[in-house]
């Protein structure tokens, strides 16, 4: 991993208090108080969100008015992420996400700390990487994603834990991933990577930066959001028992011996079939076709 010091000026705080039940919010005065006394040499701007347009809103107008070395930090949970993430890329702006929400996907597999308290302490550090994100474009528009764009079997439960009103973090996507998979059946494909077009009919093709999604599920063990390229994650055609055997070890990334898991890399791909639908970061991105592609180095993100 490439890493370097972050020089600050403004560091610019936009805190979701409803993430994880409402802990982002009980815990926001003693990490403002730790970055009051950490960041001395810099303007601290801590401001809460009303809705997530309005966060979408403030973390926007942080980075597009962001100087090199300003932060932008975002504290809540996956959503946050994918908010500040857009925000800041391609911007002068550096992101920090003080992961404060029940998943937490991308912040996990970038390198960022788990803990609140370890992630301010990360902000106060100053130490950044410069890393890849994917670019999802179809009739919805044009996204950066961090983590992964899913499809299949992945992406609907992915819909339907967003759905439920018992939130139980990454308990839920089990539980679901469960439900959902009585009555699950094969999907089928239309994938162009890289120019190659290929039909398949498969559970599930994820497209990823970062490995992580499904609150810790490592869907790409060994993905480097450095290397310019995604991986891409197909899990073919298999009985629901086999999903079933092959679902707890998504947990561990060793699902990946498996020889109905194929792994492949791309810098382009285009997804499209049959009654598909397409997430990306734990949010709904709209239809098929999508058109993901690698933007190389355009997030400058806190880590540990």
């Amino acid at each position: 991993m490439s890493y370097e010091l972050a020089k600050r000026r403004l560091v610019t705080v936009v805190c979701n208090e409803a993430s994880g039940g409402g802990r982002a919010g009980r815990v926001l005065p003693k990490v403002a108080r730790r970055l009051h006394e950490g960041l001395h040499d810099a303007e601290l701007h801590v401001v809460t969100s009303r809705s997530y347009e309005d966060a979408r809103d403030l973390t926007r107008a942080a980075a597009l008015t962001a100087r090199d070395g300003d932060i932008v930090a975002v504290m809540g949970g996956d959503g946050m992420a994918h908010l500040g993430l857009n925000a800041c890329a391609d911007t002068d702006a550096t992101l920090a996400i003080i992961p404060a929400g029940t998943g937490n996907d991308f912040a996990r597999g970038a390198g960022v700390p788990g803990s609140v308290m370890e992630a301010v302490e990360a902000l106060v550090g100053r130490r950044t990487r410069v890393m890849d994100l994917a670019h999802l474009t179809n009739a919805a528009g044009g996204r950066y994603v961090g983590a992964v764009v899913s499809s299949g079997y992945d992406a609907r439960v992915n819909r339907a834990t967003n759905d439920i009103r018992l939130r139980l973090g990454p308990l839920s996507y089990g539980y679901i991933a469960l439900r959902e998979l009585a009555h699950f059946e094969p999907l089928h494909y239309r994938l162009t990577l890289d120019g190659e077009t290929r039909e398949l009919d498969a559970m599930l093709v994820a497209v990823c930066n970062t490995g992580v999604f499904g609150g810790g599920m490592r869907i790409a063990p060994d993905a480097d959001a450095e290397d310019g390229l995604l991986d891409v994650t197909i899990i073919h055609k298999a009985s629901r028992a086999t999903l079933l055997r092959l679902l707890p070890q998504v947990y561990t990334g060793g699902f990946v011996r498996s020889p109905l898991v194929e792994r492949v890399r791309a810098r382009t791909v285009r997804i499209d079939g049959d009654d598909l639908f397409l997430m990306g970061d734990g949010e709904e991105m709209g239809e098929v076709p999508g058109r993901v592609e690698c933007r190389p180095g355009v997030l400058r993100l806190i880590v540990a």
